[in-house]
């Protein structure tokens, strides 16, 4: 299917803007393609998508510094090409990186308070065939599912519980929405 280049850039500047439900739509639209691209190169799931995770936390985070003279989903892939090579990297030099206090202090404060169409749907849902619902998802979507509505934990509670960057939790929160939405729509 074919998407009209407009929307996309339009979704692009309102992403610009901080909205919430522009980032959903950019995150549906490519997840996939980008998903494609990394397994090729990793041949591993769990890989790929701590990957991709990371890199739409990136790309988001770093929305306003994109150029729209090139193609969006290139940008996308090349981001995630630099967080496969740091991955690597990390992995051969068990070094952790320390943020510093002032960037701490930025990543607390993205604003995520907007009910998504995927937030509404799972707190219409009946908690039994919810919960029945939830357990089909991979382990580290339960988690943040948990966390998140059963613990009623902050984005930045979950960073900390999970020692994971606030952004890679906040991406990994949507895709577990969105998964699980898709779940609850094939009952």
């Amino acid at each position: 299917m074919e998407v009209n280049p407009d929307i996309i850039s339009q979704n692009i500047a309102k992403a610009k803007t901080g909205d919430q439900v522009a980032f959903t739509y950019l995150l549906d639209r490519f997840w996939n393609e980008v998903y494609g691209f990394m397994l090729k190169r990793t041949q591993n799931e769990t890989d790929t998508e701590d990957i991709v995770i990371e890199t739409f936390a990136k790309a988001f985070d770093r929305i306003q510094t994109y150029n729209p003279d090139y193609v969006f989903s290139t940008w996308l892939i090349a981001i995630a090409k630099n967080v496969h090579i740091d991955l690597l990297r990390k992995k051969k030099s068990s070094h952790q990186v320390e943020l510093s206090e002032g960037e701490q202090r930025q990543v607390r404060n993205i604003p995520d308070d907007a009910l998504s169409p995927e937030d509404s749907l799972i707190k219409d849902q009946n908690l039994s065939s919810l919960l029945h619902c939830i357990k089909q998802l991979k382990p580290q979507y339960q988690e943040v599912i948990q966390l998140r509505y059963f613990q009623e934990l902050t984005y930045q509670e979950i960073s900390a519980q999970l020692n994971e960057p606030l952004n890679s939790v906040k991406v990994k929160l949507l895709r577990a929405k969105k998964l699980l939405s898709e779940i609850i729509r094939k009952k």
